[in-house]
């Protein structure tokens, strides 16, 4: 498991948490090479869980670590170098969908995450040939990322929606004068390009 195990022992020690469980198509046994780490977390005091999460999880240098802005569950989304995408569930705890996003050069490098974050896990579903939920899932990717760049078109496939919004931050960066990081971008879009015949396996990750 190497780094998803290092985050879930990380986690299960907090003296807050009671139980770190993985789930989905990793504890089936049914993964790709491109599937995220799901664990279900156990908090009993989530809030202070919550506010210690990126001070734990900083000596493991994530390269994108954010909150779920569309869950109906408190998730603490990460991805880390290979690129492997590790998301903490808190099952007990639900929220409310946040908006579409308010785009400003104090918003930019977070929408880059989540577009990432996004497509990533995306790539795997589409891994598993669902392609229904593929486009599901770009439609409301149009409605709360895309659209808030001036992307009006629905885009028609993960290669079409990672070269839109490309262009689009490209722009607004101008217009800000300023870059985010391309570390998540030279993970990501490999995978988002790459056939689905093509044998993955994320480098940097111990077997």
């Amino acid at each position: 498991m190497g780094i998803a195990e290092d985050v879930a022992g990380t986690v299960l020690a907090h003296p807050d948490v009671s139980e770190v469980e993985l789930i989905g198509s990793r504890a089936r046994g049914t993964a790709t090479e491109v599937s995220d780490w799901d664990f279900h977390v156990a908090a009993e005091d989530f809030g202070q869980v919550a506010a210690d999460l990126p001070r734990l999880m900083s000596p493991y240098e994530p390269l994108a670590a954010q909150w779920d802005r569309l869950g109906d569950h408190e998730s603490y989304l990460l991805i880390f170098a290979g690129p492997a995408k590790i998301d903490l569930i808190f099952p007990d705890v639900p929220r409310s969908w946040n908006p579409p996003w308010r785009i400003g050069p104090d918003t930019l490098a977070a929408v880059d995450a989540h577009f990432w974050d996004w497509s990533l896990w995306l790539v795997s579903k589409r891994r598993h040939g669902m392609a229904d939920r593929v486009r599901g899932e770009l439609l409301k990717m149009s409605r709360h990322l895309l659209e808030p760049l001036g992307i009006t078109a629905m885009p028609g496939s993960l290669e079409e929606a990672a070269d839109r919004y490309k262009r689009a931050r490209d722009r607004l960066e101008t217009r800000y004068g300023m870059r985010v990081s391309r570390r998540l971008e030279e993970e990501v879009l490999p995978l988002v390009r790459a056939s689905d015949d093509d044998h993955y396996r994320p480098s940097r990750l111990r077997s």
